[in-house]
């Protein structure tokens, strides 16, 4: 070979090695960051950050810690009536009766949901009439409806929305039951999640790999419709889309979704927090790491 051949080719070979050791250096740069806001806060904290369009792009921070799943489970529950959907067991336009009677997974005893414990105060008002399954899937969404998200449990089944989860790769999410089952609550028996099975599952809704391609999209353009958007979208510029799925009770505050730039590249950003007294922390933290991510992918 010429020796100006060679030439090129070592210089080529040192122009990877830089790009890569800049690569490392940067993502490191990143955890740093999220690192140094998430110590200076009271609570645990786990933080999954993957770039869909390049997923050497990965950071992980207490990614396999359990928390407690709070709303973010109604993600998984929209998944699997996607599925079943698909499989011909009902059609999303199919009508369905609301109702306000459900019964506790620990001994089947009957309890009611509480308007007063719900974002989404209007469905009660049609209790007795009949609503399509897909507008009960965007109320439990968007408004993060209680009362929807039971009533679709029911329709789809707890175990099956977990064993889905599972063919997914989320390995420890856990979907036992629909919300206030109090009950369940007080044995321990809740709906759990780790920011690893949650990136897992927005990967997939994000790579048009959850359920079908069409399905993906169809589910990406429902969490873009979500009302509460104090955390992950809420200093990232208009033209940025954010399809995600928020989740709280008291000391959890959860945040996870996929960011869709104006390119059309996109991000997927799990935020998970427990043993937190003070929300407004955590809210303003959040914001702060995920516009931390945001400048580092558009550099």
């Amino acid at each position: 070979m010429p020796k100006t051949c060679l030439g090129w080719l070592a210089a080529g070979i040192i122009f990877m090695i830089i790009g890569c050791t800049q690569s490392i250096n940067n993502m490191e740069n990143l955890e740093s960051q999220i690192n140094e806001r998430l110590e200076a806060m009271s609570g645990d904290f786990a933080v999954a950050f993957m770039n869909l369009s390049d997923t050497s792009e990965t950071i992980l921070i207490n990614e396999r810690e359990m928390f407690h799943a709070a709303s973010t489970m109604k993600t998984p529950v929209m998944v699997e009536l996607y599925k079943q959907a698909d499989a011909g067991k009902f059609s999303l336009d199919d009508s369905i009766l609301v109702k306000n009677e459900f019964r506790s997974i620990v001994d089947g005893s009957g309890y009611q949901m509480s308007v007063d414990e719900d974002s989404e105060g209007e469905l009660y008002d049609l209790i007795g009439q009949k609503r399509t399954i897909r507008d009960l899937m965007y109320d439990m969404i968007t408004m993060s409806s209680n009362l929807a998200t039971n009533i679709l449990i029911e329709k789809v089944n707890a175990e099956n929305v977990t064993e889905t989860m599972r063919s997914y790769g989320a390995d420890s999410i856990l979907v036992l039951r629909g919300v206030e089952d109090i009950k369940a609550f007080e044995q321990g028996l809740s709906n759990r999640t780790t920011a690893y099975d949650e990136m897992k599952i927005y990967s997939k809704i994000g790579n048009g790999e959850a359920v079908s391609e069409e399905a993906s999209e169809q589910m990406i353009e429902i969490l873009k419709g979500q009302k509460f958007n104090e955390m992950i979208p809420a200093l990232l510029p208009a033209d940025v889309q954010v399809a995600h799925k928020t989740g709280w009770i008291t000391g959890v505050n959860h945040d996870t979704g996929i960011v869709i730039l104006p390119s059309g590249e996109r991000y997927v950003l799990v935020m998970l927090s427990k043993n937190a007294p003070d929300r407004e922390e955590v809210l303003s933290t959040f914001v702060d790491i995920s516009k931390i991510v945001y400048d580092f992918v558009v550099q």
